[in-house]
């Protein structure tokens, strides 16, 4: 179960990303999950409802995830098309030579917080 590493590493990054910013709060954070990405987001989810609880800025913080499209790349005939429902065999040409574009990524977009550095005024 590799959710319990990547939660604990989110609530690190979150923690370091609190200090330098002065946070004493956050509310919510959304990860952008790819479709082919691995990550089963029910326990991802089971994870991190405990984990947040063990530190105080991230007690209340609610996760949203959102699902990114895999989407795969043909080097044969220069299309793109959704990597779920055809695979790694290009369905416009039935080329194999196709690598993915986007679709396996798991990273923070946004971060809803209180605290922080007021700006300086002029």
């Amino acid at each position: 179960m590799h959710e319990m590493g990547i939660v604990l590493h989110l609530a690190k990054t979150l923690e370091e990303t609190a200090a330098e910013e002065k946070l004493t709060k956050i509310g919510s954070v959304t990860l952008q999950v790819g479709e082919v990405s691995g990550i089963m987001t029910d326990y991802f989810v089971d994870c991190w409802n405990y984990f947040r609880t063990r530190h105080p800025v991230l007690a209340q913080a609610e996760l949203k995830i959102e699902t990114a499209a895999a989407v795969t790349y043909c080097g044969s005939c220069g299309r793109t098309y959704p990597t779920v429902k055809f695979g790694r065999t290009c369905p416009w040409c039935s080329s194999g030579e196709t690598w993915l574009v986007t679709g396996d990524q798991c990273v923070i977009k946004e971060i809803e917080a209180e605290g922080g550095e007021e700006p300086e005024e002029s």
